[in-house]
């Protein structure tokens, strides 16, 4: 019904790759007329109405400026093949930016895996991301970009140097006196991790600096990612530390008879050795006077006394015995 009503007009309701299988559709399930048009304008979404069905909405959409103007453009513009949108970018004297993404390129992502078209394009405009249309193949999603100003303002920009191999790593790394530090991890280097595999760059450098990761960038080998820590003041330090000497131990050097190490200003204490006096000082000899005894205090001195008592009549005896008594004249 909706369809004859609309070759009637010499109308057509575009088809697209979403719920409802047509351009500006809205499917909006539990209610009455769940089906609602939606355009575009004046940078945002407009609403149309209500519909009951999908056809009847898109015949809404088709009989819309913006419907009748995205018939033209789907008109002019069918879908470009891989191998034709290099040949167009080659025409028009544009780059198809590659990017270490999953689709290759540059702005595009893989967003719709499964649909007519899976390939989005979108750039950084204004402060936020811009779509700028969905694709059928992940090359004429790059043109898409290519053609637009940010795409060009890329283009533009410097390449960046021709990634090394592991050897020609290696090699730079010994010119420029550094070393790749080995590491005990699944990327065999320290601070490089196998993050993206099957990528074109799938080697990532991290550091860790002002208490968080960061990223410096990927690389195509583990090689040439070790090369960028090593270049990094993080990734100087350790190697700095691997190329120092061993500081022999103490149990070492005695047994090699080699008296350990002392600092400047230390002195080696020998034993019986009085150290000399340092300059100006001297031996400060303090008296101490003896109390005066307490008023009525006296040293009492019985055990002397009582030994010359002891001795004296000792003696008295032992005269007594030893000599004959004589009589004392009157």
């Amino acid at each position: 019904m909706w369809r004859s009503q609309a070759e009637a007009e010499g109308l057509t309701l575009l088809k697209a790759d979403n719920t409802t299988g047509y351009f500006g559709v809205r499917h909006q399930p539990d209610r009455l007329n769940p089906y609602q048009a939606r355009v575009a304008r004046g940078g945002k979404k407009v609403s149309l109405g209500s519909f009951a069905t999908a056809e009847e909405a898109a015949l809404c959409i088709a009989r819309s400026p913006e419907g009748q103007a995205a018939k033209k453009k789907a008109a002019a513009a069918p879908p470009l093949t891989s191998e034709e949108a290099w040949q167009q970018a080659e025409a028009e004297g544009l780059t198809l930016l590659e990017a270490d993404n999953k689709t290759g390129y540059y702005g595009v992502s893989h967003t719709k895996p499964g649909q007519p078209k899976p390939y989005q394009a979108g750039v950084w405009r204004g402060g936020k991301v811009v779509y700028l249309g969905h694709f059928a193949t992940a090359e004429e999603a790059a043109l898409c970009i290519a053609r637009s100003p940010e795409g060009q303002a890329a283009a533009k920009r410097p390449a960046g140097a021709a990634p090394l191999t592991s050897e020609e790593a290696r090699q730079q790394a010994r010119a420029e006196g550094l070393t790749l530090l080995e590491a005990d991890n699944k990327a065999g280097y320290f601070g490089v991790y196998h993050n993206k595999p099957g990528q074109p760059k799938p080697y990532q450098a991290e550091m860790w600096r002002g208490g968080k990761r960061v990223s410096l960038g990927s690389f195509v080998t583990a090689e040439e990612a070790a090369l960028c820590v090593a270049r990094s003041p993080e990734g100087r330090a350790p190697a700095e530390r691997a190329a120092a000497p061993p500081q022999p131990r103490r149990s070492e050097e005695e047994g090699q008879g080699n008296a350990p190490a002392t600092r400047s200003r230390a002195v080696l204490k020998q034993e019986g050795a009085v150290p000399p006096m340092p300059a100006g000082a001297f031996v400060k000899e303090e008296e101490f006077p003896i109390p005066p005894m307490p008023p009525g205090a006296f040293v009492k001195e019985e055990l002397a006394v009582k030994q010359e008592v002891i001795v004296k009549r000792e003696h008295e005896d032992v005269v007594d015995k030893s000599g004959p008594k004589r009589r004392r004249d009157a």
